[in-house]
């Protein structure tokens, strides 16, 4: 379930995504081999004789349309029926010619032109779906973009040909990526199943014997079975692996009695938690490499198909209780299309068209001669005997030396379903919490705010439902996004806080029915009626236009962010990075940071507007100078302003120097803030410990000439 994909939003290529493959066709219950006549394989042994291949069903059967058959996984219900070409939804194809690069430009070029055969046509979603698959076929192959000169020219071609087709995405979407692109997202985890996966550890005899003897005394209602691989992620789980390993044991305290139940109720094994425990360690906000999310690593198209939906605002992979659901039922289609769960395991990894593929090249229904053949991918062969392996430990944790290990309690919880968008930081402050508590309870939610339409079951901590209620219905429900409660502190007046929110006085007395020259006592919760445009004025906004940045040695995602006045989160969506290392990375794509400067905006637009007309090009190459890299327009500017400063300084022997400071609001850059006060970012940061990074509240000193 790990394909690349590619979504397209206001920010031009903001992120990328994942989509799964989707297996098309009604199967049939293939023959398998009896579990219990699986090799104990050794690393780098010789295979076995093969045994006489049992027939396996040609599934090719017909269900009538509109009707899946009995135990046939489900399909993706959004897939759009192309009216030019019908998307790549199975495993990648092999290459037929000698050329592996030419023959996947070749792939990718003829979903491009059917995109733009559909945009034409008028059927935007199937072009997007064209699109989405062109993308996903480069981004998902095993060839590497950024060390072959054709392939990165096409992928330039195909970026830029998308970005003049949806520059920022439709009206609606692009509205609502503004948004989006203004709010924090939520910190994502990297699924453990992507470590495990890459390793191939080994065992000593004397644990493997250990781990025969325990199978012998484990109850499950999965087949377990020892090979040397489990014996070896065992082995790793016990030494390298120990605190990936305890930290999810910890973690399944808090969803364990919530998935057995619902895998009880869907009628399978309930020792299926366990593969929840090795893909994400029961980590809600655990993402792979590829995009897979949830507690249960579902990737887009699958989980859209189990009626798991996701757009800016909600991601309901994220929902503990609606992914269990859809994975218990996924699980269940996949046994009913093998007929054996070693099987429905791997094809839940890799895709059920892959491992039926494999089925059909072999003639053998039976994980253990699959693996023992090779005909699976790599992680996919490891996937099942780390499922193993974590199940025979966790089953049994004293006797691997995990019995002292203390296992979180659920999260109790208030539910309000509210049918109006409401801030998280509004919520927290009708009761009395903090926005990292809520977001703790309501994981499915990507950002601080709920959907902007449609109905959402909002968490409370326990015992606030009322105490919410009360205090959300003072607020209009059209300004539930931008008004907040102030707590009042000793000695504050309605004056000071008109002044700490740039909200007239009048607003104050008004909204919270107060007389003009009132007293404010401590600890009153008061209403502040910020506007919409003042959250727009402190909020970072970016550039339609692509920049290039060419990667230099020693550089971070962290350090190119600071350069660039631009958040890590989002330079990492842009480029579908994982953590901050650019290792192996040439080129970077991003958006300058539109400052709210309207002069520097003008000249900014003259100069790149002149620039475009020369070179013919929609994006720009940025490059890097000692010890900072910025932007071309952002060092130009502030060049000009500086050799101003020189001249200046030049006929001025004396300069007296006032000093102020400046209290950092959201969305500010040093640039911002440098132009307001008409100073440089150097001097910024000589007068403030060289700080790099910037944070609502800071108080920062800024010397200004006089």
């Amino acid at each position: 379930m790990r394909v690349a994909n590619f979504y397209f939003r206001s920010a031009a290529l903001s992120c990328f995504l994942a989509a799964a493959c989707a297996c098309q066709t009604a199967q049939k219950p293939a023959t398998v081999l009896p579990p219990g006549s699986a090799p104990a394989l050794k690393p780098g042994a010789q295979s076995q004789p093969a045994k006489p291949p049992q027939q396996v069903q040609d599934s090719t059967s017909q269900a009538p349309p509109g009707r899946t058959q009995p135990g046939q996984a489900q399909p993706d219900q959004t897939q759009p029926s192309n009216a030019v070409s019908e998307a790549s939804q199975t495993a990648q194809p092999q290459s037929t010619g000698s050329d592996p690069v030419a023959d996947l430009i070749a792939r990718v070029e003829k979903e491009y032109q059917a995109g733009l055969a559909n945009y034409q046509a008028g059927n935007k979603e199937q072009a997007k779906q064209n699109f989405d698959n062109a993308m996903n076929a480069m981004l998902g192959s095993s060839l590497d973009i950024r060390t072959d000169s054709r392939l990165e020219k096409e992928f330039d071609r195909v970026v830029q040909g998308v970005e003049a087709l949806y520059p920022g995405g439709s009206d609606t979407e692009a509205a609502a990526d503004q948004d989006a692109a203004q709010e924090p997202q939520q910190k994502s985890e990297p699924a453990p199943i992507d470590e495990t996966n890459g390793l191939a550890p080994t065992a000593d005899a004397r644990t493997k014997a250990k781990a025969e003897a325990e199978i012998k005394n484990t109850h499950s209602d999965l087949p377990l079975m020892m090979t040397d691989q489990v014996a070896g992620y065992i082995a790793y789980f016990q030494g390298r692996g120990r605190g990936v390993f305890e930290r999810a044991l910890a973690r399944s305290g808090r969803y364990h009695e919530m998935i057995i139940e619902t895998l009880k109720e869907e009628g399978v094994p309930q020792d299926l938690i366990y593969l929840a425990q090795a893909e994400s360690g029961f980590h809600p906000l655990a993402v792979s490499r590829a995009g897979a999310r949830g507690i249960w690593q579902f990737m887009a198209s699958r989980a859209r198909g189990y009626g798991l939906s996701h757009d800016m605002w909600v991601d309901d992979r994220q929902d503990p209780v609606k992914s269990t659901r859809a994975a218990a039922r996924h699980l269940k289609d996949l046994y009913g299309q093998f007929g054996d769960w070693y099987l429905a395991m791997a094809a839940y990894n890799s895709g059920p068209g892959t491992v039926q593929a494999a089925v059909k090249r072999t003639g053998y229904a039976d994980f253990w001669e699959l693996y023992q053949r090779n005909v699976l991918p790599k992680e996919t062969r490891n996937y099942v005997p780390i499922i193993l392996a974590v199940t025979i430990m966790a089953k049994n944790p004293s006797q691997y030396g995990f019995d002292d290990v203390v296992m979180e309690k659920p999260s109790d919880y208030d539910t309000v379903t509210i049918n109006y968008p409401v801030d998280l930081r509004l919520v927290a402050e009708c009761v009395n919490s903090t926005t990292d508590e809520l977001q703790d309870l309501n994981p499915s939610l990507l950002r601080l705010s709920t959907p902007r339409d449609g109905k959402f079951e909002l968490h409370l901590p326990v015992g606030t439902k009322d105490q919410y209620e009360t205090s959300i219905a003072a607020v209009p429900p059209e300004m539930r996004l931008w008004w907040r409660y102030h707590t009042v502190h000793s000695g504050e007046t309605v004056a000071s806080l008109s002044r700490e929110y740039r909200v007239p006085s009048r607003s104050i007395l008004e909204v919270n029915n107060l007389e003009t020259g009132s007293g404010l006592a401590a600890d009153v919760k008061l209403i502040i009626p910020l506007s919409p445009n003042h959250h727009a004025a402190d909020a970072a906004t970016y550039a339609r236009r692509i920049t290039r940045y060419k990667v230099r040695a020693g550089d971070t995602v962290q350090t190119v962010a600071e350069n660039f006045g631009v958040s890590p989160q989002m330079l990492r969506r842009w480029n579908a990075i994982r953590g901050d290392s650019l290792r192996g990375r040439r080129v970077l794509l991003l958006h300058l940071p539109i400052t709210p400067s309207a002069h520097d905006l003008e000249v900014a637009s003259t100069r790149a507007k002149s620039r475009s007309h020369a070179t013919g090009s929609k994006t720009e190459t940025a490059t890097a100078k000692p010890p900072a890299s910025k932007s071309a327009e952002v060092e130009r500017l502030e060049e000009a302003k500086t050799d101003r400063r020189i001249e200046k300084s030049r006929t001025e022997k004396e300069e007296k120097v006032a000093v102020v400071h400046h209290r950092v609001k959201s969305g500010e850059t040093l640039y911002s803030i440098a132009n307001l006060y008409n100073t440089t970012v150097a001097a910024l940061k000589r007068e403030n410990r060289n700080i790099a990074v910037l944070r609502p509240g800071m108080i920062l000193t800024v010397q200004l000439a006089r």
